[in-house]
């Protein structure tokens, strides 16, 4: 199995866990939200918005273009810090870490 098969299942995985602690489901961001210069667009999106309509999609590309990974990928710290704050369940919290995590780690290996 290549990384980019690997992080074509751990992306689905992303989506399986956003899905089962309720933060899959939301309106797409308007047009200029996607024009952020702000880290994880901070300023325009939620953190759910962002993993589902900027992270996830441009990974998903790299997969199906099997293109170079980037130098660097750490947004586990962005989403533990973001479900802290709002109160997420600690099953929640812990399983989507855990999946982040192994996305960075995929990422940044490769």
């Amino acid at each position: 199995m290549t990384v980019h098969d690997e992080l074509a299942a751990a992306l689905r995985e992303l989506e399986a866990t956003m899905k089962a602690a309720s933060l899959w489901r939301m309106e797409r961001p308007d047009t200029h939200a996607f024009d952020s210069v702000q880290p994880f667009c901070i300023d325009t999106m939620t953190l759910p918005q962002w993993l589902r309509f900027v992270f996830i999609v441009r990974l998903e590309v790299l997969v199906e273009t099997r293109s170079p990974m980037p130098a660097q990928c750490d947004v586990a710290p962005a989403v533990e810090a973001w479900l802290k704050q709002e109160g997420a369940r600690p099953s929640d919290r812990l399983l989507m870490c855990r999946v982040v995590e192994e996305i960075d780690r995929l990422v940044t290996e490769n």
